[in-house]
């Protein structure tokens, strides 16, 4: 809260939004819940902020994965992130640019979809496209509880987003699957 308060806090949650899509562990829902609420007027600024920034960070992450996957890979392969890195791969190829929509939206750790993508070649434009409808969908929604919940949505939206999350790629999961088998 007392971040959400910073006169530059805006930029503060711009520059957490780009790290937390490429390399950086925590999500920016964790200012941007907080600066929903300080200044609810500016919660859809704030989530369209968080949505350029978050897009241009996976931007950088793909390009990661595109240029310099094999500065990294043999650190990734002492963590405990190379199996994630695998089953990412195994989701691109049987999923291919649906895997960005979902991790942008979901509690995936994203920066890991979009290293993977750069080091797979997914096409950039339905990269950015989806990671632009993910991650926005994700940010205004949660923009939008914050705004029209007021401050006594925090606790509990703290509590169940990451249920939220895994909630909407079960029910993403099984509308693909429905979809491709009629």
């Amino acid at each position: 809260m007392n971040a959400a308060a910073h006169k530059r806090a805006p930029t503060i949650l711009s520059a957490l939004s780009f790290a937390e899509s490429s390399f950086f562990p925590i999500p920016p829902d964790v200012m941007l819940a907080p600066m929903c609420m300080r200044l609810p007027h500016k919660a859809f600024w704030f989530a369209f902020l968080t949505t350029i920034f978050s897009v241009l960070g996976g931007i950088a992450g793909y390009a990661v994965g595109y240029f310099a996957f094999d500065l990294i890979s043999q650190w990734l392969e002492t963590t405990k992130y190379w199996d994630s890195y695998i089953h990412a791969r195994d989701w691109f190829e049987q999923w291919g640019v649906w895997v960005i929509f979902i991790a942008g939206f979901s509690p995936i750790p994203y920066k890991l979809f979009t290293i993977t993508a750069g080091v797979m070649v997914q096409p950039l434009l339905p990269f950015v496209l989806a990671s632009f409808i993910g991650r926005g969908a994700r940010f205004f929604l949660v923009a939008g509880i914050v705004k029209f919940a007021g401050p006594r949505i925090e606790p509990m939206l703290l509590k169940y987003i990451e249920w939220l999350g895994w909630i909407f790629v079960v029910l993403l999961g099984i509308a693909i699957a429905w979809v491709s088998t009629h």
